[in-house]
C-alpha cells in the first residue's frame, strides 16, 4: 500500500523580535482602562517573543524624524504592505527550504500556501525561479486559507504522492503577519495584533518510509461560527476579526462532538500537534479533549518563542516531534481558520 511520508522540515523566522516594542506601542494608544486590561492580558498570552521582517524602530510616533514602517496616524496603506511582502516572502520562504539540509532541485511539484500576501508573478514562480526548480514542475497556490491552510496544503502533497509514488513534493508556507497590524485604541483588536508574528516552514513529502506518515484526514465546518474568524482585504492591509467566542466554540465542538474530528479515536494519541492560536484556544483544545498539562506542551512552546504565525505554526510544533519523538508514536495534528472551519489529520513515526 502507497503512503506518504514527511521526511524533513525546515523552519526560518526573521531577525527582529518585535514582540515587547508592539506591547509598548500599541499600549500608548489605549486610555488608561483599557491599557491596563491590555497589559495584564497580554502578561498572560503565554508569549515571550513575535518576530517580524520589519525592523524593531518600525513603528514610530506621529511626529519623530525616522522612518517608521508603522507611524502612528499615519499607517501605510494595502499597496505599500504587498510591496514589503513581495520584498521580504521570498527571503523568508528561501530560508525555510535551506533549512531543510537537502538538495530540493529533484522536487516535481511545490505546494505554496500564504494568507498575508499577493503577488503575480506568484510566490510559488518566484521560489521555483530561485531554486532552479525543474521547468516542467507542477505547481499549486493556496492562499486566503488562514490558519488552517496547512492542513489542506499536506492533503494535496499526500494525494499526489499516493497517486504517483515517484512524486517529490516541496510544501512551502511562509507567513508576514506583521505586515497587517492595525492601528486601533480598541481593546480587542489591540489583543488580536499581540498574537501574531512572521515565520516560515519548508516540508518534504516523498512515498520515502523516513520521517512522519500522514494518515486520515478530516475537516469539519462549525455551525454558527462565520463570523468568529474574518480575514477582509481593506485600505489599510489585511484586516483580522478574531471573536472572544472563539475558543468557546472550539471547546464545545470537542466536548460535545469528539468523534466528528477524531475518527479512530479508539486509537491511543501519544503526540498532539495542535496549532498555537492562542493561549485560550490551547487552553479550549486541552479542556476539550480532556488532555493532561504535557499533551499540548510542544504547541505551547511554540506558541511562547514565536507567537501564531498563522498557517506556518502548526508546522513548526511538526519540526519539533520529527526532531524529538520515538518511533511508532501515533499523533493528531489539529489547526482552526476562517469558517470557522477544523482541520485535523492522523499521522505516525517511522
Amino acid at each position: 500500500m502507497n503512503r506518504a511520508f514527511i521526511n524533513r522540515i525546515g523552519t526560518a523566522i526573521p531577525p527582529h523580535d518585535i514582540h515587547a516594542a508592539y506591547r509598548d506601542f500599541i499600549a500608548k494608544a489605549l486610555d488608561g482602562r483599557h491599557r491596563i486590561v491590555f497589559e495584564r492580558m497580554a502578561d498572560r498570552a503565554g508569549i515571550a517573543h513575535r518576530y517580524s521582517v520589519l525592523q524593531q524602530d518600525g513603528m514610530v510616533e506621529a511626529d519623530e524624524a525616522r522612518e517608521g514602517f508603522y507611524r502612528r496616524g499615519a499607517y501605510p496603506g494595502t499597496a505599500a504592505r504587498m510591496r514589503a511582502y513581495a520584498t521580504h516572502a521570498p527571503v523568508l520562504a528561501m530560508q525555510a527550504v535551506e533549512a531543510l539540509g537537502r538538495p530540493v532541485r529533484d522536487v516535481t511539484h511545490l505546494i505554496l500556501a500564504s494568507c498575508t500576501g499577493f503577488v503575480a508573478p506568484g510566490l510559488d514562480q518566484i521560489l521555483a525561479r530561485q531554486l532552479g526548480l525543474r521547468p516542467d514542475l507542477q505547481r499549486l497556490l493556496i492562499g486566503f486559507m488562514g490558519c488552517s491552510a496547512a492542513v489542506p496544503a499536506l492533503r494535496a502533497a499526500q494525494a499526489i504522492v499516493l497517486a504517483d509514488p515517484a512524486a517529490r513534493v516541496l510544501v512551502v508556507n511562509v507567513e508576514l503577519c506583521t505586515l497587517h497590524l492595525q492601528e486601533t485604541t480598541g481593546l480587542e483588536e489591540a489583543l488580536s495584533s499581540l498574537l501574531f508574528g512572521d515565520g516560515a516552514a519548508a516540508a518534504l513529502v516523498t512515498a520515502e518510509p523516513e520521517g512522519l506518515c500522514l494518515g486520515d484526514f478530516v475537516n469539519v465546518l462549525i455551525p454558527g461560527t462565520e463570523e468568529y474568524i474574518t480575514w477582509q482585504i481593506g485600505d489599510q492591509g489585511f484586516v483580522m476579526h478574531l471573536s472572544g467566542q472563539v475558543p468557546v466554540a472550539i471547546l464545545r465542538t470537542l466536548r460535545d462532538s469528539p468523534r466528528t474530528l477524531l475518527r479512530g479515536e479508539d486509537q491511543k494519541i501519544d503526540l498532539w500537534a495542535v496549532h498555537g492560536g492562542g493561549r485560550t484556544v490551547l487552553d479550549a483544545v486541552q479542556a476539550g479533549l480532556g488532555l493532561p498539562e504535557a499533551a499540548l506542551a510542544p504547541s505551547r512552546v511554540v506558541l511562547a518563542a514565536q507567537g501564531n504565525m498563522s498557517s506556518a505554526t502548526v508546522m513548526f510544533v511538526l519540526a519539533g516531534m520529527l526532531r524529538s519523538a520515538a518511533p511508532g508514536q501515533l499523533g493528531l495534528a489539529m489547526a482552526f481558520g476562517p469558517g470557522m472551519v477544523a482541520e485535523t489529520f492522523r499521522f505516525s513515526m517511522s
